[in-house]
């Protein structure tokens, strides 16, 4: 069955708006003309290491049947894109994107790529023009690249966000959530809700000045009501909408046979043994090597995973992880989660003293000696010992709560603890 579809992106910036806001005022417009759309409206995250993306790199979009009011729908549309885009910001280039008919291959095609890689303007204002598509850009008009992918992109997995609005007055200012609230609304929830706090972090409140107010995660929408009913914000909400989403689903990590198959600014599940101790550096990021047959890259646990880097650390030299993240400006793999496939549990010492003591090294080719007691040995062979490691194999670590991305699928989600 054929359906019209809206697709709307880049029509954010750092320093404020949210393009699910303009999202929601546009689904109250609607309303009020008697114009209905399909299911929820979809909120559609994108590659998270796209290099021009503004902020949470994601579209948005909705269905309409061909009985609605169409060209209302178009005006609308375009009327508030116009008037509540971020234009001040030099990254922000908005573009919205009509489309009737059905979601063909090539389109679903065409979002995948969109969230492993990286699709230029010219690319995704060719495809519109193959497939017959409608497309407005705003500035440069980067936004069509997302809004098309918005509309096209499958949803086998899938999750729900609710998202309350603050009054405009509001906007930048202070959120004060009550965070007792969040805490009781997470206990009746969890886990159909999920992500709602991390020890204190607040993780359902933004960080930015967006007129997001709060955002509560769940696997259905029936229990964001409930949740939406618990939440205590301690200031007026002027609106809420819940989207259908690929968040929280892995949606974004390809498989790959080596790391040498691995690009820049894409995310995949890799298999690897570890090269060396992970070590901090200035800034508190912990690195390490990865290697396989084909190739070695370094990889990362940087300052924000916070609890996250302690357990990274207890990796060693001969471990054997899959690691889930991907790869970003500096070509370093940025991890999300890990899972542990087989720890190297053997170290290799220099030999114990027959006083007890452990001895050191009498110099090259010379053997060892004993500071304690003086007792030598001429032998070089250092012993093997087995040694009791924290990591369990077969066990995913991940990302705490205030440092994963949108898309990261948490192990709560996985069925795992």
């Amino acid at each position: 069955m054929d359906y019209f579809y809206i697709g709307i992106d880049d029509t954010d910036s750092p320093d404020g708006m949210c393009t699910t806001y303009l999202a929601s005022s546009i689904l109250n417009e609607f309303e009020r003309n008697a114009i209905e759309i399909e299911d929820f409206p979809r909120l559609i995250r994108l590659n998270p290491f796209a290099p021009f993306k503004t902020r949470g790199n994601g579209g948005v979009s909705f269905k309409l049947s061909l009985d609605q009011d169409i060209a209302l729908a178009k005006e609308i549309v375009l009327d508030y894109v116009s008037r509540l885009s971020m234009f001040d910001c030099e990254n922000t280039n908005p573009g919205v994107v009509f489309y009737k008919g059905e979601i063909t291959p090539s389109m679903v095609d065409y979002s995948l790529k969109a969230i492993y890689s990286i699709i230029s303007i010219e690319e995704a204002e060719e495809f519109a023009g193959e497939i017959g598509a409608e497309i407005h850009k705003f500035k440069k008009g980067r936004g069509i690249i997302g809004s098309i992918a918005a509309i096209s992109c499958p949803l086998e997995d899938y999750t729900y966000e609710l998202l309350a609005y603050r009054e405009s007055e509001k906007f930048g200012q202070l959120r004060k959530i009550d965070y007792d609230s969040v805490y009781e609304m997470d206990k009746e929830t969890f886990p159909e809700t999920f992500e709602n706090i991390d020890g204190k972090y607040l993780a359902i409140e933004p960080k930015t000045p967006c007129p997001v107010l709060y955002g509560i995660r769940a696997n259905n929408p029936e229990v964001l009501k409930k949740a939406y009913d618990m939440v205590v914000p301690n200031e007026n909400i002027a609106d809420f909408q819940i989207f259908k989403t690929n968040q929280h689903t892995d949606m974004h990590i390809q498989d790959v046979d080596c790391i040498a198959d691995m690009k820049q600014y894409s995310c995949y599940k890799i298999r690897g043994e570890v090269k060396d101790k992970p070590h901090v550096i200035e800034g508190g990021h912990m690195f390490f090597t990865l290697f396989d047959e084909s190739s070695e890259i370094e990889c990362a646990a940087y300052e924000p995973t916070k609890s996250f880097r302690k357990t990274v650390s207890k990796l060693s030299a001969g471990d054997v992880v899959e690691l889930y993240g991907g790869i970003g400006r500096e070509n370093t793999f940025n991890i999300e989660k890990f899972q542990v496939i087989d720890l190297n549990d053997v170290v290799y010492k220099n030999p114990l003293c027959q006083c007890g003591k452990r001895m050191t090294s009498a110099g090259r080719n010379k053997g060892f000696k004993c500071k304690h007691c003086g007792k030598t040995i001429k032998s070089d062979e250092k012993v093997k010992e087995h040694v009791k490691r924290d990591l369990i194999e077969g066990r995913f670590y991940e990302t705490p709560v205030s440092a994963r991305r949108h898309l990261a699928k948490p192990l709560i989600r996985m069925n795992l603890d």
